[in-house]
């Protein structure tokens, strides 16, 4: 038997950073969608980043950050009596930042690919800007919405060097599923690691082929004019 602790563990940093990202991406793709600001792009490669940031780096910085020997982490923690190195807290903060772009990104492409005149038309009809959003702008690409929380998902729940660097690997704090798959090979108990590998594998895999199978049919249920 495997101890499922660690996968609860990552369900639950899952299920919260994808919550909190959901919040957090639709104003801000929506801003990048139809804001003039010039700059924009800057902000665009600035969420990109860690897509090609080695997650080793990127969680160093944050280590550093949350120190609470340094400046950030030493404010949260004299003010609020806040740590978040070596903690959940911490993990979830570290896998906002490294998750934001699978989930801005998509949703960001698929307001893009929507014909302007919606976001016209509902403007000629006196709707608020939030309105138009959620009641015109958002049902239309809920193919979009459902790649971006499947990919912030999948993508939480394997991360390894942004935990690792920031959480440590704590049982029943911060050792998620992949820090104890590398625990098991480091102890050469294979056979424990090729569990909680197949576990990943299978529970990812149905994550994706979810999105494909649903994204078919909301094309076949909508095509393109």
């Amino acid at each position: 038997m495997i101890d499922l602790e660690p996968l609860w563990l990552s369900l639950r940093l899952s299920f919260v950073t994808t919550a909190i990202l959901l919040v957090i991406s639709i104003p801000l793709a929506s801003w990048l969608a139809y804001s003039r600001f010039r700059l924009k792009v800057v902000v665009e490669a600035i969420i990109s980043l860690p897509l090609v940031l080695p997650p080793s780096v990127l969680g160093f910085y944050l280590l550093l950050a949350f120190s609470p020997s340094r400046g950030l982490g030493k404010f949260l923690e004299q003010t609020l009596d806040l740590r978040l190195v070596f903690s959940f807290p911490g993990l979830v903060i570290g896998s906002l930042i490294y998750s934001l772009p699978f989930m801005v990104n998509p949703i960001l492409s698929g307001l893009k690919g929507l014909p302007p005149s919606l976001k016209e038309a509902s403007s000629t009809l006196g709707k608020s800007g939030f309105t138009t959003l959620v009641k015109v702008l958002l049902p239309n690409i809920r193919p979009s919405l459902l790649t971006g929380i499947v990919l912030s998902f999948a993508h939480t729940i394997g991360e390894f060097g942004v935990v690792m660097m920031i959480g440590g690997n704590l049982p029943g704090r911060t050792r998620v599923a992949s820090l104890a798959i590398y625990d098991e090979v480091q102890a050469m108990h294979y056979r424990t690691a090729n569990r909680y590998a197949l576990l990943l594998f299978a529970f990812s895999f149905l994550l994706l082929l979810s999105v494909y199978l649903i994204n078919h049919r909301f094309s076949k249920a909508n095509p393109l004019p």
